[in-house]
């Protein structure tokens, strides 16, 4: 059968790709080896009674993009839900620390708590709105000098002086919170979440990981109700309505090329063909596995996917979660942060350079039903855990078949300091390990990321140097996904690069 464009993998980037073509009037047909839609962005009831995501859960990078108004996604059964507070820090000495979408709120509340912070939290993000919409502007378009160049030269600057500017960019983000704020519990805040990109808080040049905090403040922090995969399926749904096929249960076996033109696939030994492919695979798939060898570039050799990321222990329970800082539904909202201070966030780093799981690992908590009542049956609670740092390969040969046990038990012992008594209340569980990442979503090595989020492999540089306008090393064959230009996250820019590339070449 003859497409327009064939799109291999149905994650949110290839699905995004896949809707602005079907909306543009192409023929599309998306294949899926999996049994449903999403990859990373899906949710399952794998625990009767509650809706489990697979992959990733807060939606706060898409809230800076048009995709969802230009698909006009909830026309297709996408419903977001604001989350307000965004962020929750609750510590061990019963402090606890909010961070609101509204920013005169948020500045209110930390001055109360730690004079003179306040002040210095919001002139932090006043003097990095204008760096961030910048930076936001940049991964909204594809990465070639041009753009980049017009972006930095006629983008929003910050108030600082120039070598000011350059040199918090330049700095580790650590440095960065430190310069601004006295308080470490507001630096370990800000670092954590800056953390969750993957370069750890003293790698230079990293600075832009804590300076994007200020744009939470304007995108905010979002669910979909019913699960991260709704937007997955409001997609599905697009491309159905606009003529597209989603087929799943599908692995693309290979990329069919002839004189160096991606002329199809094939899909369980039939041919499909099409004008273009849409690669939105993992790169390492991409080039080692479905291209022909022939057309495998010699740059794919250089691509560092590192050594694992994180883990995710979901927990299906039968009573909400209860904070003994701060009591209440206020603190289930958004995201938790179980992070006590710098130092445990250096020796959970420390632990996975020297390939073990961390014995202290810092969290990110979700108890998404406090906002979402049809996550969880009446009275229920869905209770996410993500810690780091986990590695996919360990010292001595160790396997994650022989600590995942262990791992997770250490999981919720480490929430239990925040939330006592929460262990009795356990009714299910799913521990994604490293291992389990690779093997059930394609995630090469645990990595969320696909590819090492360093400078090196940012920009210009995603996936490679050469591949990173998002078409592939032969004609007619074009990349999305988190392998390619801005990364990983559910922010779907890759896929809306990658369609307006295809687009101006198809038209």
């Amino acid at each position: 059968m003859e497409y327009d464009v064939i799109t291999i993998g149905a994650g949110h980037n290839g699905l995004i790709s896949s809707a602005y073509l079907a909306q543009a009037g192409f023929r599309v047909a998306v294949f899926e080896r999996r049994d449903i839609v999403g990859g990373a962005v899906s949710t399952k009831e794998l625990i009767p009674g509650y809706q489990i995501d697979l992959g990733g859960s807060a939606h706060i990078l898409i809230r800076q993009t048009p995709v969802v108004e230009e698909l006009e996604l909830d026309n297709y059964g996408l419903n977001y839900i604001d989350l307000d507070p965004m962020f929750t820090a609750p510590f061990p000495d019963g402090d606890a620390v909010f961070i609101y979408r509204d920013l005169d709120r948020t500045a209110h509340h930390i001055e109360s708590l730690f004079p003179g912070e306040g002040e210095a939290y919001y002139r932090f993000v006043k003097d990095w709105q204008g760096f961030a919409r910048t930076m936001r502007d940049l991964f909204l378009a594809a990465p070639t000098p041009w753009q980049i160049g017009k972006r930095m030269v006629f983008g929003e600057s910050t108030p600082l002086p120039w070598y000011e500017e350059l040199r918090h960019i330049l700095r580790p983000y650590e440095h960065v919170v430190k310069s601004y704020f006295e308080e470490e519990k507001l630096q370990t805040l800000i670092a954590w979440m800056a953390a969750q990109s993957g370069p750890p808080p003293t790698e230079p040049l990293t600075g832009p990981f804590a300076l994007w905090h200020a744009l939470y403040h304007e995108g905010g922090v979002a669910r979909p109700e019913g699960g991260s995969g709704e937007l997955t399926q409001s997609l599905r749904r697009h491309i159905e309505a606009h003529g597209g096929e989603v087929v799943t249960g599908a692995p693309v076996e290979e990329i069919l090329v002839e004189d160096g033109r991606a002329t199809g696939v094939r899909v369980n030994g039939q041919i499909y063909t099409s004008r273009a492919v849409c690669a939105a695979t993992h790169a390492k798939e991409t080039f080692d596995h479905l291209l022909p060898a022939e057309y495998r570039p010699d740059r794919a050799d250089g691509l560092r996917i590192g050594n694992g990321f994180g883990a995710m222990l979901r927990l299906a329970l039968d009573q909400p979660v209860e904070y003994t800082a701060h009591p209440g539904d206020e603190a289930r909202t958004g995201l938790q942060l179980l992070c006590r201070d710098l130092d445990q966030l250096h020796t959970a780093y420390g632990d996975y350079l020297s390939k073990r799981p961390a014995t202290d690992p810092p969290l990110v908590a979700m108890t998404f039903s406090a906002a979402d009542e049809t996550l969880a049956p009446a009275g229920g609670e869905v209770l996410w855990l993500w810690g780091q740092y986990f590695p996919y390969e360990m010292t001595d040969d160790k396997q994650w078949a022989d600590v995942a046990d262990t791992v997770a038990d250490r999981l919720i012992s480490q929430f239990e300091e925040y939330a006592p008594g929460i262990r009795d209340h356990i009714v299910g569980q799913l521990f994604q390990h490293p291992e389990w990442l690779e093997r059930h979503l394609g995630l090469f090595r645990g990595n969320v990321m696909h590819l090492e989020m360093s400078l090196d492999q940012m920009f210009a540089g995603r996936p490679a140097l050469g591949l990173s306008s998002y078409k592939g090393p032969v004609e007619e064959l074009y990349l999305t996904g988190a392998s390619t230009h801005p990364g990983g996250g559910i922010m779907g820019a890759s896929g809306r690069n990658a369609a307006r590339v295809m687009l101006s070449d198809l038209a």
